[in-house]
This record gives structure tokens, sequence and C-alpha cells, in this order.
């Protein structure tokens, strides 16, 4: 019975709206199965690029481009253990994985992007990064209608589309949090905040202990940009609409984005971050928390497999707890809006030799007991698809949180701020950002400037 209730709960809770567009936060959104009535018709180019590729034993040789260099771990793991399995299947396919960190892969992305992509890419179905690769026509259209029984969330595959065409299957859906230590927390009388201000006050008990309170990948300018995308949904309760029309308009004088962006500078004078983190990387600022000199991660739910991660110190990764951005004292915005949205995926290149092999591959990637399976048997965030039929009841806390988080959220952000508009309103935004929450750059030309972006 258990198994069966916590099945129906995260049901529940993948149907809850995990939306990517930028203007399209809602409070739910339809289940998934009622989207097979919705499915358009394969288009000319789609069909003749659907269906199994010939069996043949003729070698073959597939390129992936990946964006998750971790093999041993994560999602990167679970990527691996799927093109295991598919060679082991299919002896004459030969899988070449060439993986980079985010930002080298986005760099790398371009330069292929000119020159020639890789047969299966990463990618993140966000309109700052896609709408100029569909534009580049450099990736193969998809037929939707193969994957009507793939469980994918209502709306989770709107963000890899153009026209009404599919070029893309998102992996995740991801929500943001504060990863907190909770035996820190214990030992020290900590309590986790239910608000805005007691999370400052809770930030200087914590440094009066001589420990960092909230470690921050501020060099990359995304996590700060997701920070400010929090502090909009509790502000003004909501968060795609008024982002979309700013963009649209080139004009961010609407005052939540003032107040968001000057809660945010206040928040790093304040000394909820580590001294640096704006210029701090990703990993440092996560071997921060994982080593426990920090309270607290801000990061999203696809870094929840730390609970499982055997290099982490056990007293640290079996005590990892998660908890969403608290309300803004005077803000909309209730504890259970909250920044979530389906982001990166994977996509085939539109000139890849191996066409066939490379469609039969990603489809067997997305069938329902390989990635979402073992992302979720692994403590991995949540998929893009139904997970249901996994729930063991073994899960970590961790998971179990994430679970309930997103099963009782009352809406969803979709897109962070940074990636609504094009590719330089998101390159300004995180190069700026880390000026405005320091103070060398004040709130109203940091909005400005991002508003100048869009024109």
């Amino acid at each position: 019975m258990k198994r069966k209730i916590m099945a129906m709960l995260l049901l529940t809770a993948m149907t809850v709206g995990t939306l990517t567009g930028c203007g399209s936060s809602r409070e739910a959104a339809a289940p998934a199965t009622e989207n097979k009535t919705e499915e358009a018709a394969p288009s000319e180019g789609a069909s003749e690029q659907s269906g199994e590729a010939k069996e043949s034993s003729e070698p073959v040789t597939l390129k992936i481009f990946s964006n998750l260099p971790d093999r041993k771990n994560g999602q990167g793991l679970v990527e691996q253990m799927v093109i295991d399995e598919y060679t082991a299947a299919n002896p004459n396919v030969t899988i070449e994985v060439e993986a980079l960190d985010e930002e080298a892969y986005k760099t790398k992305f371009k330069a292929y992007a000119m020159d020639g992509m890789p047969d299966v890419v990463s990618i993140w179905g966000q309109p700052s990064f896609l709408d100029d690769v569909l534009n580049a026509g450099v990736l193969a259209e998809l037929n939707e209608a193969d994957y009507a029984d793939y469980g994918f969330v209502s709306g989770s595959l709107d963000g890899f589309k153009k026209d009404g065409k599919l070029y893309g299957l998102p992996r995740n859906t991801d929500i943001m949090a504060f990863y907190y230590n909770q035996k820190m927390f214990d030992d020290n009388g900590w309590k986790v905040p239910n608000t805005y201000d007691e999370l400052l006050a809770l930030a200087d008990k914590i440094n009066a202990a001589g420990i960092v309170p909230v470690a921050m990948d501020g060099g990359d300018g995304w996590p700060m940009a997701i920070y400010l995308t929090d502090l909009i949904v509790k502000i003004n309760g909501s968060h795609g609409d008024v982002v979309s029309e700013a963009i649209a308009s080139a004009d961010f004088s609407n005052p939540v984005f003032l107040e968001a962006t000057e809660l945010l500078a206040k928040s790093a004078e304040a000394g909820l971050f580590q001294t640096g983190y704006d210029s701090q990387d990703y990993a440092t600022a996560m071997n921060l928390f994982t080593n426990g000199q920090a309270a607290m991660f801000y990061m999203g739910s696809w870094e929840s497999s730390m609970a499982l991660n055997e290099d982490i110190d056990e007293a640290i990764r079996t005590n990892i707890r998660a908890f969403t951005m608290p309300v803004v004292d005077g803000g909309k915005g209730k504890a259970t809006d909250i920044a979530a949205w389906n982001g990166g995926g994977y996509a085939v290149s539109a000139n890849s030799e191996v066409k066939d092999e490379a469609i039969k591959f990603l489809n067997y990637l997305y069938q329902s007991d390989k990635l979402s399976r073992y992302g979720w048997e692994n403590g991995i965030g949540m998929s893009a698809q139904d997970q249901s039929a996994y729930m063991s009841g073994q899960e970590t806390e961790l998971q179990k949180q994430f679970m309930d988080i997103l099963n009782g959220a009352t809406s969803v952000s979709g897109t962070p701020i940074n990636d609504c508009g094009p590719s330089v309103f998101k390159t300004v935004m995180e190069s700026e950002i880390q000026n405005a929450s320091n103070g060398a750059t004040d709130a109203q030309a940091f909005l400005e400037a991002i508003g100048n972006a869009c024109k």
C-alpha cells in the first residue's frame, strides 16, 4: 500500500505544471496522458526520419557530445549506463562520448554548429540557447508521435519545438532549492527559515559560528540569475508573464525587478554568500558545502545525487536536505510557489551521416525503463517523464523532499529569467549580475543594461 500511495503522489507531482515557456507559468497542467489526443501529426520531414533504424551488422560509430563530464556519479553515470546497455545490445555500434562542463560545452557547441555537429548532442529547451540553434538548422526534426507513450510530463516538450515541430527531448524536471546540512543545523540549534528575513537572520548566526551560510556559484552568473527568478516569484507571485512582457518591451521598470535586484544585493552585503562568491565557480561552491565549510548550497534538484555520492563524507551526505526560497515579507508569492522548469535534454544532428541510428539510440535512451528509471534509482532529481512505476519506498530523504516540494507546488516559474530572452540578453545578464549583487553597479543601472540587451 505504501508503494501505491507514494506512486500516486509522484504521479500527481509529475503532472503539476513543469512548463518551459517564459510566459507560461501556470498553477497546474493537464495530466500527461491527455496530451496523447493533442499529438501533432508527423510532418513529412519527420516521417522520413521516424521509426526504427534498419537492423544491420554493418559497423556504425555514433558520436555523442554531452555536458555531463562526471561519468561515475549523477546524470553522467546514468547516461553512461544506457550507452553501455545500448552497445551491448547492438554490438555493431560503437559510441564515442565527448563530455565537457557546461560552460565549455556551450562554447564548443557553437564551433560544432558551424563545422558539423556530433550525431547526438545535449541541448537546452530555452529560447536563449535553442532559438539560435534552430534558426541555424543544425538539429534534426523528431517525430512527436513516436513519443506518445513515453510518459513525458504535460508541457515538457514545448520548449523543444519550433513552429509546432519537435527538435529535442527534455531530460529533467528541475527545482531550485537551498541544500542544507541538517546535522549542522541541529547541532547549532538553527531552524529552516520560513521567511527571507529569517534567512538573513540565520546567516548572521552561521557567520558568527565561522561557517559560510550559503555557498554560491556566482562566477558563472546563471545561478544568481535563477536566484533572481526565485525572488521574483516570491515578490510577484508569478514569473513568466512579467518577464516576457519586460523582454518584449525592453523595459524592466516594473518595480518587482528593482525590489528583487536590491534584495539580492542586500543579501550579499549581509554576508549570505561566501567571500569571493562573485568570481568562484560551481565546483568551488559545491565543495564548500560537501566539505562542511558551508551550511547551505543554492543549486538545482539535479544535484540530489549528492546524498548517494560516496566521495562525500557519510556524515554530510546522509544529512543533506533541501528547502525552497522562503517567502519575502510583503510579497505575493506563497511558500509553495517555486522556481522549477524543464531544461536540459538531447537532440540529433540534422546532418548526421548515421541519423537513423542516432534517432534509434535517442528513442532507446528515453524508453521509460532507461534514462528515467536509472535516474530515479540513483537518486538523481526527477526526470521529465512519469517515474511513478519505479518508486520503491527506499528513496533517499532528499528524493522524498523534492517529490513533496513538487507535489505541493501551487505554481512553478517556468524558464528562469536569464534564459527567456535572446542570447545577448543572457550574456549581458550573466556578466552584469555579479556587479549588481556586489554593489559595483546599482540595481537601476543593471535593469537598464539588460533592457537595452533586448532591443
